[in-house]
């Protein structure tokens, strides 16, 4: 009784450890989602505003006669 005893104590402290491993995974995972959520906000402002100005300098070129 005593061996099993150990056993699952042995059992639930690797339980334990394995769900403070995931919950740092986890925070990690949360933060560099965070981090790429922001820099694909950032990088679609920047293809927003190279588009637009793209857009600008079409407009400023003269149309060509047929």
């Amino acid at each position: 009784m005593d061996a099993e005893l150990k056993s699952l104590e042995q059992k639930i402290n690797q339980f334990a450890e394995f769900c403070q491993r995931l919950r740092g995974d986890n925070q990690q995972l949360r933060q560099q989602l965070a981090s790429a959520l922001n820099e694909n906000q950032r990088l679609e402002q920047k293809i927003g505003s190279a588009t637009s100005r793209l857009e600008n300098l079409l407009n400023q070129l003269p149309e060509e006669d047929a």
